[in-house]
């Protein structure tokens, strides 16, 4: 399962709003949604993360084995 609450810290961090996300670095609203719920998305939503946010993968996401 991949997780996406190391997004939030690091946005927290940097001082960067999902308003910023939406005007500026072209994410939409929907995207902001799916990952908020750790839903699935697109490799260049996550390219466009760290380079709005000038960081690394493993700074915004994160890999957990799903509990059976």
């Amino acid at each position: 399962m991949i997780l996406f609450d190391r997004l939030w810290k690091t946005m927290e961090k940097r001082g960067v709003s999902t308003y910023r996300l939406r005007e500026q670095c072209g994410i939409d609203s929907k995207t902001i949604r799916r990952l908020k719920a750790n839903e699935n998305v697109e490799t260049k939503t996550i390219d466009k993360l760290c380079a709005a946010l000038g960081c690394r993968v493993e700074d915004i996401l994160e890999y957990k084995e799903a509990a059976e």
